[in-house]
């Protein structure tokens, strides 16, 4: 009888095991700051850190963090590392960007909110508009709000109540995705804390690439909008076949639903996004994280139709609150980021040299999985690369969700902490940056090279 082990994505369970034993180890010996103030932050943060998912990286407890610039960080123990994670896309054109520190220190000593525009509002909302296509544009401090008041503005100016997303999608904390495909049918997601409205009400979910799904969703002429982002990134990457896009676009428009697009993690395309760069012509966009260098700020874009409609559709409402937009919503200090991010550090330039990054990063990481013939492939969307358990890249977010290996990949992320390298925590996600070297690229490919050596059976 054969008692070997079953393979585990074609890596040794035991191998596995023992190698985040020596590496957890390893991490809490080389850490002593670190640990000194997770202990401290134990006291008064909740699960010791100042948002709970801060706990989901690899290490036993987190790492502090003392200074970050470009593609660089450094923990409170002295540590350095190439930072392939770049705050989850926030800090995608590197941490602290020159231009960006230097416009923050001018503007905050001239004002920081005043519940009013400034010239560099006009000067955004013009550059906006050059890039993406869509002649205006609204702000918001979060991607998640901006989805949220776009999702209303859709509401308001269609008269109808049904969201359509796909199943897996990310769109920040907005209540109305939190909506997830079980055996077929749609249930509010049971990780959602203190929910207590059944969102199948008004959100309806299809699987990603599935048009005759999409086609039924949309048939009876209910829903409002389709939020989706162009790929999907959160779930693990899945890309759009090929005509998938021109033919829900064209069904959109057959049933009078808006098109809302979040290109908040596939900015990583290029400067005017996905949606630029594959002729998508939505009717609203949204772009969080990066667009402020890392300064909380989002904007999301009206086509000149749905503008149109969504002006009348306030003209026609009651006097009161819209229920859209905060106190510190476009704040002078966020917008003076975002001029300095997008005239200087968002350019055509950065994208090229991020885009060969990527490519390199890709190209290495496949000559590694073929090498070791591990069953795994790569995906990449611009200067977004991701590494997944399967030979075959997943269509749709189940199976997307079906390759997951939480544990898996927290092994892997660990290794490559414990030499100087960071990747998001969540999947296995990596992003260049224009302060990334191709040294750095190497050096991440060795270790991943490494680590499979460790831990490949025989």
């Amino acid at each position: 009888m054969n008692t070997a082990p079953t393979l585990r994505a074609g890596l040794d369970p035991a191998r596995l095991t023992a190698l985040q034993q020596r590496e957890r180890a390893a991490y809490a010996a080389a850490h002593p700051r670190s640990q000194a103030l997770a202990q401290r932050a134990a006291r008064h943060l909740m699960f010791g850190v100042p948002l709970h998912w801060m706990n989901d990286w690899s290490t036993p407890f987190p790492l502090h963090v003392a200074s970050a610039r470009g593609a660089r960080l450094q923990d409170v123990d002295g540590h350095a590392y190439t930072d392939f994670c770049l705050g989850d896309t926030g800090a995608m054109f590197g941490h602290s960007p020159a231009p960006v520190a230097a416009a923050l220190a001018r503007q905050a000593a001239q004002g920081i909110t005043a519940m009013l525009p400034g010239e560099d509002a006009v000067w955004v909302g013009e550059e906006l508009a050059r890039r993406f296509g869509l002649p205006i544009w609204q702000f918001a401090l979060s991607a998640s709000d901006a989805n949220r008041f776009a999702i209303r503005w859709a509401r308001a100016l269609t008269g109808r109540d049904q969201v359509l997303i796909f199943n897996g999608c990310y769109h920040g904390t907005v209540d109305d995705v939190f909506v997830d495909l079980v055996d077929g049918q749609p249930r509010t997601r049971d990780s959602l804390l203190g929910q207590v409205v059944d969102i199948t009400r008004t959100t309806r979910s299809v699987e990603f690439n599935d048009l005759a799904a999409l086609e039924a969703a949309l048939a009876d002429g209910q829903v409002a909008c389709l939020l989706a982002e162009p790929a999907m990134t959160n779930i693990g990457m899945v890309l759009p076949e090929p005509g998938f896009w021109e033919a829900a676009q064209a069904l959109c428009r057959r049933h009078g639903t808006l098109l809302l697009i979040d290109e908040t993690h596939t900015i990583s395309t290029g400067p005017g996004g996905y949606t630029r760069a594959h002729g998508l012509q939505p009717d609203l966009l949204v772009l969080g994280k990066p667009v402020a260098g890392g300064v909380p700020c989002a904007v999301y874009g009206f086509s000149a139709e749905a503008a149109r409609r969504a002006e009348q559709a306030k003209r026609n409402a009651p006097p009161g609150h819209s229920g859209i937009g905060t106190t510190l919503t476009a704040n002078l200090l966020a917008l003076a980021a975002m001029r300095a991010n997008l005239a200087e550090v968002m350019t055509e330039a950065a994208y090229a040299r991020m885009a060969t990054l990527a490519e390199r990063l890709a190209d290495g990481l496949r000559d590694v999985i073929a090498r070791h013939g591990l069953p795994w492939c790569v995906t990449q969307v611009g200067a977004r690369t991701e590494f997944q358990f399967t030979p075959t890249p997943p269509r749709n977010g189940s199976q997307a969700d079906a390759i997951l290996d939480p544990a898996l990949e927290q092994i892997v992320h660990l290794y490559l902490l414990n030499r100087g390298l960071l990747i998001t925590p969540f999947h296995n996600m990596m992003l260049v940056c224009p302060d990334t070297t191709a040294a750095d690229v190497d050096r991440l490919v060795a270790s991943f090279d490494a680590f499979v050596g460790e831990t490949r059976p025989g």
